[in-house]
């Protein structure tokens, strides 16, 4: 299923310094229909609210992480199948393997730069248009 540029896409990061990269990079793509959350019960709500295409979510948040919020919507009927890029800091392998257990499509370390964005994006959904 491609990337859609008339879909909305969800990011979620407590740093409004981290939302504004994300937003520019999904913007330079061609993808204006952006959506921010700063946690994971947040984005939660807001997913239950909008149908979004894609969530890319920082792991590190209070007071829901976005590895729970992965698992919560993984374990949501209505959403379990909907693309989930995770984007941290981490580094250890132990996280990276929980993260995919637990579903992730994808697994950003940062930093990043829009070219490793847009790689991700195209594992995901294929040749971005």
């Amino acid at each position: 299923m491609p990337l859609e540029k008339n879909k909305p896409i969800l990011i979620v990061d407590d740093y409004k310094t981290m939302l504004r990269i994300v937003r520019n990079i999904l913007n330079q793509l061609g993808y204006t229909l952006v959506d921010e959350a700063t946690d994971g019960s947040m984005a939660f709500d807001m997913i239950q609210e909008k149908q979004y295409q894609l969530v890319i979510s920082d792991w590190n948040m209070q007071p829901m992480s976005g590895y729970e919020l992965l698992v919560k919507i993984r374990a949501d009927e209505k959403h379990k199948t909907l693309p989930f890029i995770m984007v941290t800091a981490e580094t250890k392998p132990e996280n990276v393997l929980k993260a995919k257990q637990a579903g992730v499509n994808n697994y950003i370390i940062k930093p990043f730069n829009a070219q490793t964005l847009k790689t991700k994006l195209e594992a995901v959904f294929g040749p971005l248009r």
